[in-house]
Formats: C-alpha cells, structure tokens, sequence
C-alpha cells in the first residue's frame, strides 16, 4: 500500500511539473490586437497587417480586428472602451482624430481624454489632379496657371470630393481661402465615384490621395499639378507641393497608432520602440513604398503633438467648409 500511494504521489508531481510550465507558457502568450475603424482590403488595413507581421519577432503573435462603420467611429470608440493593459490598440486617422471632433456634434469618444499615442505610421500625399483633357483645353500646366484662370473666371470651375466634410472636401476649402478663388464644391458618395466624375470630366479638378490618383496620372488620363504634403513626395519628385505657390499649405492622409487611457507608460514605450523599428525596416519601407505611403515613426510625445495640431488645423478646415453630420 505504502508503495502504491509513493507511486501515485510521484506521478501526481510529474503531471504538475509537466502542467506547470505549460500553464506558464500559456499565461504568457497574450495575443495583441490591433483594431482597424475600416473594412478589410483598404490601404488602412493592407498597412496594420504588414506591420502586424513586423512585430511578431517582439510582442508575438499581433492580429488585426477590422470594425468599420460610422466613418471609423466604431472601431476608435471599440480602442477606447478597451481594458488599458497594452494588449488592444488602435488606428487613428486624419478623419477620426483630426476631422470628426469638428464634423460631428457628437462623438462615441473624446479623441484626446481616451486615448494614449503610441507612434504615427505613415502619411499619404494628397495631390491636386486635373482632368488632363480639361488641363489642356484650359491650358493649364501649372498650379499658378489654375490659380489665374479661376480668378479670371469666377465660379466656373468645380472641384469633387468624397462627400461633404472628407479630407478632399476640406483641402478645396482650404486651397480656396488661401489662393483667394471660388470653385463649386461637388460631393460625391465616396472616393472612388469622385474619382470617376474626374475622369469623365464631370468635374474639373479634384484633391485625391496619390495612392489612388497615380496609375491615373502616369496613364495621362490625370494632370499632377501639386502635392499637398510641405515637400515634394519621393514617389512624384516632378510634381510641385502646393507649399511653393501658396506658403504653409500643407494637408495629407496619415493615420497612426493608439492604445486605450490608461495604458502604463512603460507598456506605452515598449509598444513605440517594436513599431518605430518595424516602421524603419527596409522590408516594411518598400511595402509601404507600394502604396505610396511614406513610414512616419516618432514618440509617442511627439505623436500626441502631432494630433493637437491637426485637430486645430482641421478646426479651421471645417468652420470653413461649413459641413456638419449630426
């Protein structure tokens, strides 16, 4: 008897022992999500998989958690609800922490109070684009030439844009204030059907997101006139930022990542330092070069910077646009 109970004894601590590290392994292998506010298969989504696969080496295994709607509202407001333990984290983007607080009278999330920035991810030039058979007929080759002909001819050129209070939308309010000229505002519902009226020449100039607007552009069915990022983009260095007609233009696409409020600080920074390394890759640089995004690293101090001047930035955008959604 004594040496039945020795033999089940012994076997009960081997079955520990052999449990034990397995429980420890699995308490330690914590999956990191990152939740993207748009469907699958958009350049939002394509960009947090490619870094999602990036950062394996460090955090494990990462997936990507696709909650659309609401213009991304869903999603951001889905980050900030979420447990502040480093393990959820979001994407935020010219939209959703730039554009919305002013667009909406009201938000699911307070885009600065909810949120801790963890770094920016890249930024997307926009690119003011003519209908090429338009430009010529026009003769127009240059932004100075638009800026000429639309105040020669007030009101008879038109500009489209994805909807009323989109990123296109705001840039023509802006390109309008600051160049002094009037063109008629056409919302269309959504990005691709304004590209569409471009094309066909339903409208005359639209400010589009290069990623979108290039093949069109190389294919000469589009005239590039401007960039809207202060500098050139390496992707078109021909094409002129609208910044060198008129000063201190600047306004582009670029989203970002963030974690709930409340995140630790020192999980803030470990989550920062596996994504700027990440984001500087050469692996991850030329994917990115693919979609014409250019990889935007910074701390998280400077990404919070970053988003309180867009926010002031797009403040003013939409009080000129005059676009609300209720």
């Amino acid at each position: 008897m004594n040496t039945r109970r020795q033999l089940i004894a012994r076997t009960a601590l081997t079955l520990a022992a052999v449990a034990a590290p397995a429980l420890a392994w699995a308490q330690a292998d914590k999956v990191t999500r990152i939740v993207v506010p748009f469907a699958a298969g958009g350049p939002i989504d394509v960009t947090a998989r490619i870094l999602a696969d990036a950062v394996k080496g460090s955090l494990g295994t990462v997936i990507v958690e696709n909650r659309p709607g609401a213009g991304g509202n869903i999603g951001v407001a889905a980050v900030a609800k979420a447990a502040p333990d480093g393990l959820t984290l979001g994407i935020a983007t010219t939209a959703s922490h730039g554009i919305n607080p002013w667009l909406f009278s009201r938000l699911p999330y307070d885009p600065v109070k909810d949120f801790a920035p963890v770094t920016q991810m890249l930024r997307v030039p926009n690119v003011l684009v003519m209908n090429a058979e338009t430009a010529r007929r026009l003769n127009i080759a240059t932004l100075a030439d638009l800026i000429r002909y639309a105040k020669a001819n007030p009101g008879k050129l038109n500009y489209g844009s994805g909807g009323n209070g989109s990123a296109g939308h705001l840039a023509g309010e802006m390109f309008k204030h600051q160049s002094g000229v009037f063109a008629v505002h056409i919302p269309y519902n959504g990005g691709n059907p304004a590209q569409l009226g471009l094309l066909s020449g339903q409208v005359d100039f639209n400010f589009d997101n290069l990623a979108t607007a290039s093949a069109n552009i190389r294919a000469g069915k589009l005239k590039a006139l401007a960039v809207t990022t202060a500098q050139r983009s390496a992707a078109m260095p021909d094409v002129p930022a609208v910044a060198e007609t008129l000063k201190g233009f600047e306004i582009d696409t670029w989203w970002g990542l963030v974690a709930p409020a409340g995140t630790p600080a020192d999980t803030v920074r470990k989550l920062n330092a596996a994504f700027t390394e990440a984001l500087k890759s050469p692996e991850v640089k030329t994917r990115f070069a693919a979609l014409m995004a250019e990889p935007a690293p910074s701390s998280p101090e400077a990404f919070a910077g970053f988003l309180s001047s867009e926010r002031a930035k797009y403040q003013r955008a939409v009080k000129l646009s005059g676009a609300t959604v209720d």
